[in-house]
């Protein structure tokens, strides 16, 4: 799987200070947990993929990386994941094709469409694993996002922060970086952040490098 856009947002932009225990629900390969790891010093990163393929190739980025020690990967359905753990932080970059012509190619339809993790499941094994004062955190398109926030009330998440991510200037909203708690907030803090500058000469805007410049080898 390509390194993709959405995860390295979501993964710089999600708050990690004070985790000590961070789950990442559909590793892929790794990148999510990883970016964790590399954040926090002092977080044990469990990571979930359901994917033979793509769990064997996060074990080997996981042994390859000096953080080898925090990091441990499960193949299993998340559905089925059952550690004696309640998590600081839950992330998730989920499934987000609830429609559409399935393609030939099923590893990537387990990934691209909510066959295997369908909202309500993936809400209910968060309510399941993530502590009282947790944060929960996921990247959607912007549509879905709006549903999930709705969604998300039913299991009694509350909507902490929320991002709306363009892909440049003078265009609409693409994505949603949302951060649920447990517990109730005062007050929703909300941001927009627009990814590049000049689309055409991919030209990432100053706001983009200064979140992400900590793991791009350059821009």
């Amino acid at each position: 799987m390509k390194v993709n856009t959405d995860s390295i947002l979501l993964s710089a932009w999600v708050q990690v200070e004070g985790c000590r225990s961070i789950l990442d629900i559909g590793t892929g390969t790794g990148l999510i947990a990883l970016m964790m790891a590399q954040r926090n010093e002092k977080a044990k990163i469990d990571a979930v993929e359901i994917d033979k393929i793509s769990h064997d190739e996060a074990v080997q980025n996981f042994i390859a990386s000096k953080w080898s020690n925090r990091l441990k990967a499960f193949h299993q359905p998340i559905q089925e994941f059952k550690e004696e753990v309640e998590y600081d932080l839950i992330i998730c970059n989920p499934p987000f094709f609830t429609g559409g012509t399935l393609s030939e190619n099923q590893n990537r339809n387990n990934v691209r469409h909510t066959l295997k993790l369908p909202n309500n499941e993936l809400l209910s094994v968060v309510r399941n694993q993530l502590n009282i004062s947790g944060l929960f955190a996921v990247v959607l398109p912007y549509i879905e996002g709006l549903r999930f926030i709705e969604m998300a009330k039913k299991f009694g998440f509350c909507l902490h922060r929320k991002t709306e991510v363009i892909s440049r200037k003078g265009m609409p909203v693409e994505r949603l970086l949302i951060e649920f708690g447990r517990k109730k907030c005062e007050e929703l803090e909300t941001s927009t952040i627009t990814i590049y500058e000049d689309q055409e000469t991919q030209q990432y805007s100053p706001a983009y490098i200064h979140l992400t410049k900590d793991f791009y080898l350059k821009h």
